[in-house]
C-alpha cells in the first residue's frame, strides 16, 4: 500500500508524553522517520525521553505559531484529558493538518468536531519504542490513514481495520495484549518457585520462554507452532491439557471481553 511522503520541512506535533507518547518518542528518535528537529513535545511535565529529543533538537511545549505548519498531531493524551488537551489547538492548526489519535475508546467523530481536521484512529503498543509494536489503524480518510501509517511503519506492524469499532477490540487484544502475557509470565515464574526454582531463576526461564516463543516466525500458524513444541505425551502436551482444563481459554476471553467493555465505555464517555 502507498504511504503519505513525510514532509521533512514541517513539524510534527505530539500532545502528551505519558507512557505511550514517551514510547512514541523513543520509537521515532531511534528509527525514525520523524526528524527530531521537526517534532514538536507538548506536554505538561519534562520527562526523561523529552530531555533526550530536547538534545536532539525537538522543540518541547513550543509557541503557538510553531504548530502553524504541522503537517500531522499525534494525540496521545489520557482520554478523560483529550477535550482540555486540545482546547483552542484547532486555531493553531494548518488547514491540511491530519490528526492522529493512539486514544482508547475517543471516536473519530468527535476528535473531528473538535479539531475540524481529517482524524485517523491508531492504537499502538508500547514497544513502537523499539521498533517492534504492533498498531491497529482505522480512518474514512485515505490521506489521514496514509500518513498514519508512514509515521508508525517503521515502528510496528500496522494492521488497517475495515470499521471503527473493531478499533475497541484491537485494543482489549493486543493494546492490553503485553499486561497479559506479563501476567502470565510472571504467574509461570511463580509457579516455577514453587517447585523448587530461585525466584532469579525462576524469572529468567519464564521470561526465556517467552522470548523464545516471540522469536518464532510470523508467517507460521499459531497452531503448528504449538504442535512443533507439544509431541504427543510428552511433558508440554501435559501441560497444555492442564491449563486447558484450568481455564486458560476462558481466561483470555475473560481479559478481553472486560478490557473491551472498559474501551467502549470509554468511548461512550
Amino acid at each position: 500500500m502507498p504511504t503519505a511522503a513525510l514532509d521533512s520541512a514541517r513539524p510534527i506535533i505530539l500532545v502528551g508524553c505519558g507512557r505511550l507518547g514517551s514510547a512514541i518518542v523513543e520509537g521515532w528518535l531511534t528509527h525514525g522517520p520523524v526528524d527530531p528537529r521537526r517534532l514538536l513535545i507538548v506536554t505538561p511535565s519534562p520527562k526523561p525521553v523529552t530531555d533526550r529529543a530536547g538534545r536532539a533538537g525537538a522543540v518541547i511545549n513550543p509557541e503557538a505559531d510553531a504548530m502553524t505548519k504541522a503537517q500531522a498531531v499525534v494525540l496521545a493524551v489520557k482520554p478523560a484529558k483529550w477535550g482540555e488537551a486540545v482546547d483552542g489547538l484547532a486555531d493553531r492548526l494548518a488547514a491540511d493538518a491530519v490528526v492522529i489519535s493512539v486514544m482508547a475508546g475517543v471516536r473519530a467523530d468527535d476528535i473531528g468536531k473538535a479539531l475540524q481536521r481529517p482524524v485517523a484512529r491508531l492504537m499502538p503498543t508500547t514497544a513502537v519504542a523499539q521498533g517492534r509494536g504492533v498498531a491497529a489503524l482505522w480512518s474514512n480518510d485515505a490521506g489521514a490513514s496514509e500518513l498514519a501509517r508512514a509515521l508508525f511503519a517503521p515502528l510496528a506492524d500496522v494492521v488497517e481495520l475495515s470499521v471503527e469499532d473493531q478499533i475497541d477490540v484491537a485494543t482489549a487484544v493486543a493494546g492490553s495484549g503485553p499486561a497479559y502475557v506479563h501476567a502470565f509470565t510472571l504467574a509461570m515464574a511463580q509457579a516455577g518457585v514453587e517447585a523448587g526454582l530461585s525466584p532469579d531463576d525462576a524469572v529468567r526461564l519464564a521470561r526465556g520462554a517467552v522470548r523464545s516463543a516471540a522469536s518464532a516466525p510470523l508467517d507460521e500458524a499459531l497452531e503448528d507452532l504449538i504442535a512443533r513444541i507439544a509431541s504427543p505425551g510428552g511433558t508440554t502436551q501435559a501441560g497444555l491439557k492442564a491449563a486447558d482444563e484450568a481455564g486458560l481459554d476462558a481466561a483470555a476471553h475473560a481479559a478481553v471481553a472486560a478490557a473491551l467493555r472498559r474501551a467502549r465505555e470509554l468511548s461512550a464517555g
